[in-house]
């Protein structure tokens, strides 16, 4: 048995940075990676900075970890993880099962007022401003209407080239990354697309439903879209999707540019961002991934 398999310690008083002399040179307390600077003359408490480290550990891809999965996650040494998931056991912001760990379910309860009156698109929103500044492109959010797809928020890139995209613009939901998001998860409406005549609005827009359905299940499987001059020529786009509470889609979270600042090299490098911001904005609306 390893020492992350034993028991968890009895608790103990939460360590300061008096305290704990190894911490002195540890800056993660005063500003997380999506954290907020403090007021000037306000002393960092560390602590939080590691307890946010653990709580950031947990996904909805790997919702439930052991002691030794938070250490590889955080970096924390051994005796820091334990002393620290001992006592957000017992505080209830987390939550014990075996030997795993999960956020506690006491989260949603004091999470509940935190988007009480605000739009889901309104709570979203810094997410698209912070994967527009990641990527330095245009950032979208598409839902489905009808058998198309309409824009509902963006953020726009600071380019002075850049495609033309605004709030309400309605678009044909078989063309570009967007709408094949839109579409693999939302079966009935991707039937009934294919069922009718597939609009070709540039030489490359996909118009063989069987060649679409390829795509759709394609993307289900990689969980993202990428497509070039389907919809525009010399445009470039790749999307993910956002689910709800009940593991339906949202909508779609779309990165997109021109083709030549927009490169294979970019848009992979975008992958990981992307993934992340959708997921971001998939649990700050309390959504789930489907079953």
């Amino acid at each position: 048995m390893t020492v992350l398999d034993e028991p968890l310690p009895e608790l103990e008083a939460m360590p300061t940075a008096e305290m704990t002399p190894g911490w002195s040179a540890d800056k993660s307390g005063e500003k997380g990676d999506a954290g907020r600077k403090l007021s000037a003359g306000i002393k960092p408490l560390l602590v939080l900075g590691k307890i946010r480290g653990i709580l950031d550990a947990f996904s909805l891809t790997r919702p439930a970890l052991t002691l030794s999965e938070i250490r590889t996650a955080t970096g924390y040494p051994t005796s820091t993880v334990q002393r620290l998931v001992a006592n957000l056991v017992a505080e209830e912001f987390l939550d014990r099962e075996g030997d795993k760990f999960r956020i506690g379910v006491n989260f949603a309860y004091w999470a509940a007022p935190a988007t009480r009156g605000l739009d889901e698109l309104d709570v979203i929103r810094p997410v698209l401003n912070a994967l527009r500044d990641t990527t330095g492109e245009t950032t979208s959010i598409f839902r489905l209407e009808g058998n198309r797809r309409v824009c509902v928020a963006m953020a726009e890139t600071r380019h002075s080239l850049r495609r033309e995209m605004h709030v309400g613009k309605i678009m044909a939901a078989h063309a570009g990354s967007a709408g094949k998001v839109l579409l693999a998860w939302n079966p009935a409406v991707a039937n009934a697309a294919m069922a009718a005549t597939l609009e070709r609005l540039t030489e490359h827009t996909i118009t063989d439903p069987a060649r679409l359905r390829a795509e759709l299940d394609q993307t289900r499987r990689e969980g993202y879209s990428v497509t070039s001059d389907e919809r525009d020529e010399g445009a470039t786009g790749i999307a993910a999707p956002i689910f709800n509470s009940m593991g339906d889609l949202m909508g779609a979270l779309s990165v997109s540019g021109p083709s030549f600042r927009v490169t294979d090299a970019k848009w992979h490098e975008w992958i990981d961002p992307l993934a992340a911001a959708a997921e971001q904005a998939t649990r700050l609306i309390g959504g789930r991934l489907p079953n």
